[in-house]
């Protein structure tokens, strides 16, 4: 690993050939300046991990140089030293962004420790900054793929609804992608830096739920040897996912309902509140509304997190997206996988496009990561996806539903090409414009979504 370069401006020669020794002998390789300008040119040439600048220099003092350094390379720190006389100026610089200051006379070995304490502060402000990168780049919502209408939508509502810190209700069937969608809101927030939890409520027993939520204090049972802070604890300052709510236990519910209220917890076996600054998502594939209505989920529960709701389409509602999709899958695995394969047949891709996919595209990822697994030629067929599992594809349709689906898709096609002009589609289609809007209005389409 290369040693740390470093650049120590002033204009007493003394002083700088004494810190450079210094510093060269603690393994630092030093640059130095007897005046602002010719650090300027310095910076400019070369690339520095850290800057030690004298205050009283001219015509240019060390805050102006700072200023200007800065300018150069935001992140660089800068250590400044004075006279004890400037110590008020030093103050000024370490608000204007100076990393510390050290008055003279100053021992050599407090002046190594102040570089490796800002150098080992800005090695983990880069690390945070590059992991922060990576977590946005995966979960942004320009990952989430899909280019149909439906999708379109769901990307704007993430655009808008990341800005504010309003309870967003995702809703759809398993495997439509809620917690990717859930993670990119939290990403493309300004609670990004803070943490992003997530709880299913169906995957943890009623008798452990609330302690998993809310936390423990010690002795509050009789195993609870130490307090134990909570998921929703845990996510302060951040955003809490809430997936399956609709398992949650109705006993539960109250508690829920007040934590989501009040923004305050309180652990089982404590007297006091715990006040936590979360932004809060749920998640469900069941019909809420039905069950508030059958008296298995609480009303005002209900409408506390029925705030901005987003449904995400099932795939077979945007078969558009499918070649998108699975090519992107394709990229994914066969770098997961380390394998070389070209691309996915047409006529795979044809009878992915008939398949109904229930499983969503958790099942169309499976899929592909199978195929992509056991695939040994230059190009994944239909039999890849299909047959290698061990089944078929279950639809035969009848004449007449795919004479619908084969409708609908048209319809959906000249809208495409014609950006939702209604006129433009019925010339196009040979119909009359009545005759279209009923047909419209029979496969649910908004021409809307394709202008």
């Amino acid at each position: 690993m290369s040693p740390e370069k470093i650049l120590v401006v002033d204009d007493d020669t003394n002083i700088l050939e004494v810190i450079k020794m210094r510093l060269e002998v603690a393994g630092y390789k030093v640059t130095t300046a007897t005046s602002g300008e010719q650090a300027l040119v310095e910076a400019q040439n070369d690339l520095f991990n850290l800057v030690v600048t004298d205050l009283k220099m001219s015509p240019k003092n060390g805050i102006k140089l700072m200023e200007e350094l800065l300018l150069i390379n935001p992140e660089m720190p800068i250590i400044i030293l004075t006279a004890h006389g400037t110590i008020e100026n030093a103050v000024e610089a370490i608000k204007k962004g100076a990393y510390s200051y050290l008055t003279k006379p100053f021992d050599h070995k407090e002046l190594i420790l102040h570089i490796k304490n800002a150098l080992e502060k800005q090695q983990l402000t880069y690390k945070i900054k590059t992991l922060q990168t990576i977590i946005q780049e995966k979960y942004s919502f320009d990952n989430i793929v899909g280019k149909s209408g439906k999708m379109r939508k769901v990307f704007e509502q993430i655009t808008l609804i990341a800005k504010t810190d309003s309870t967003v209700y995702i809703y759809g069937e398993t495997g439509t992608g809620k917690e990717l969608v859930a993670k990119a809101i939290h990403c493309s927030s300004h609670r990004a830096d803070g943490p992003f939890i997530a709880v299913s409520c169906g995957a943890i027993p009623e008798t452990l739920l609330e302690n998993e939520l809310f936390g423990h204090v010690k002795g509050a049972y009789t195993d609870a040897h130490e307090t134990k802070k909570g998921l929703f604890a845990q996510a302060d300052k951040g955003t809490i996912f809430l997936d399956e709510i609709g398992e949650t236990p109705h006993s539960l519910q109250v508690k829920l309902l007040r934590a989501l209220q009040e923004q305050e917890v309180k652990p089982i076996g404590s007297n006091c509140s715990v006040r936590v600054d979360i932004r809060v998502i749920v998640a469900t594939n069941k019909n809420l509304q039905k069950a508030v209505e059958e008296g298995k989920f609480r009303e005002d529960l209900f409408y506390r997190i029925h705030v901005i709701p987003i449904h995400l389409p099932p795939l077979r509602e945007r078969k558009e997206d499918i070649p998108l999709l699975a090519n992107y899958l394709l990229e994914k695995y066969c770098r997961k996988l380390d394998k070389k394969i070209d691309g996915i047949t047409p006529s795979a891709i044809r009878k992915m496009m008939l398949y109904n996919w229930p499983g969503n595209v958790r099942e169309l990822e499976n899929k592909i990561e199978y195929a992509v697994a056991m695939c040994t030629k230059t190009q994944i067929s239909s039999e890849d996806i299909f047959l290698t599992l061990g089944r078929k594809i279950k639809e035969i349709k009848s004449f007449k539903e795919a004479k619908k689906d084969f409708e609908k898709e048209y319809l959906i096609y000249l809208l495409k090409i014609n950006k939702g002009h209604i006129t433009n589609t019925a010339k196009m289609a040979k119909k009359h414009r009545s005759d279209l809007y009923n047909l419209i209005k029979k496969y649910k389409i908004n021409p809307k979504d394709y202008r």
